[in-house]
């Protein structure tokens, strides 16, 4: 198995669209549909085929409870809706007094669905189809190649029209068929279950814990106990007023990654803290608001670090000599190691490039240069 592959995949998920869920719910699609080693995946010419029902059914399970929660879970940024959202909300709305997502899910797999609801079910499923086909399937893997449709392949859509039986064979009869590469199907069929979240680690913790509980604990208690941060937002602005006051005695500040002077200024996380929640004064830089957000959630790339030289040995210098048992602590276990000697600027600033390197190169984090 090539493990470009992977480090592909993982660079999808990082980089790719972070305007909706829509990859999310892709990805998690064909992974499930390729755990449940459906009977309807089929091999040719190195690529696998899969029904495209098949997705929109797994689609249907998975904004159905979330759509009709009543707690509001974003699916999309902006002030936009999803693309489906009020074709989906005549439906659950239907089902609202005739038992709910449970009632739903029996009538498309045993029953079929009612006549009455049959024609906005209809126009769910065309809009789910459409909406898969033409977002994330095309846009998925354009931040690799530069080409759209680079990993998933449609086959010609067959129109979406009336039928005898309204059912999950009706999908599968009526939404036509898209592949993918077959080094990406051993991927997803390989650790899949790992991606998706089902087997990882931290869910079979929570599950463990709930269990134990004898369901006294969620699960999705568990998982938010167990993620939670010692840093949170408000000790970050406490470093960042902190390193305000300092600079403040400097006269003239300069954009670390700039060398513009600036008189207003962010202290920027140079790895986003969004990526490691690494609060470190050796981690808070000064820039120009407009060049931080533009570096946003990016990962500096290593030559930029290098440009930036003389200026992160300089703030290094300055919380060194104002925050000295802090700022030794701190970057003595994140960057220094036991290498504590006279160079112990460029011994942490070649650690800093290596850890860039990695998030950029393994974890799929966006580079970010100016």
């Amino acid at each position: 198995m090539n493990p470009q592959t992977f480090q592909n995949i993982s660079r999808i998920i990082e980089r790719e669209s972070k305007t909706t869920t829509y990859k999310f719910a892709l990805l998690r699609g064909v992974i499930d549909i390729i755990q449940d080693n459906s009977p309807f995946i089929s091999f040719k010419e190195g690529r696998v085929h899969f029904l495209t029902g098949l997705l929109v059914e797994k689609w249907m399970l998975y904004y159905y409870p979330i759509l009709e929660s009543e707690v509001l879970i974003p699916q999309i940024g902006a002030n936009t809706q999803l693309a489906f959202l009020v074709e989906f909300e005549i439906v659950i709305n239907y089902y609202k007094t005739r038992g709910g997502f449970s009632a739903f899910y029996n009538d498309l797999k045993s029953k079929g669905i009612p006549n009455d609801i049959q024609n906005d079910f209809i126009s769910l499923v065309r809009k789910l189809k459409q909406t898969i086909v033409k977002n994330p399937m095309h846009y998925i893997g354009s931040s690799l190649s530069g080409e759209y449709d680079s990993i998933f392949k449609v086959r010609p859509q067959p129109p979406i029209g009336k039928a005898k039986e309204v059912d999950f064979e009706y999908l599968l009869n009526s939404c036509g068929s898209f592949s993918i590469p077959v080094d990406y199907y051993d991927a997803f069929k390989l650790l899949g279950s790992f991606i998706g979240g089902n087997d990882s680690i931290l869910f079979k913790w929570a599950e463990f814990s709930s269990n134990a509980s004898k369901g006294d604990v969620k699960v999705e208690k568990a998982i938010h106990e167990i993620l939670r941060s010692p840093i949170t937002t408000r000790d970050v602005n406490e470093s960042k007023n902190m390193y305000n006051q300092i600079l403040q005695k400097e006269g003239e500040v300069r954009c670390v990654w700039s060398n513009l002077p600036i008189q207003i200024f962010d202290v920027d996380h140079v790895i986003p803290f969004s990526v490691w929640k690494n609060n470190d004064l050796w981690n808070l830089l000064p820039a120009k608001a407009a060049i931080n957000n533009r570096k946003r959630d990016k990962i500096p790339t290593p030559e930029q670090l290098i440009k930036s030289k003389e200026l992160i040995f300089h703030y290094w210098d300055l919380m060194n000599h104002n925050q000295n048992l802090r700022f030794n602590r701190e970057i003595k276990v994140t960057l220094l190691g036991s290498n504590q000697d006279k160079n112990w600027q460029q011994t942490a600033l070649t650690q800093l490039q290596s850890t860039c390197s990695h998030l950029i190169a393994h974890r799929g984090f966006e580079p970010w240069e100016l």
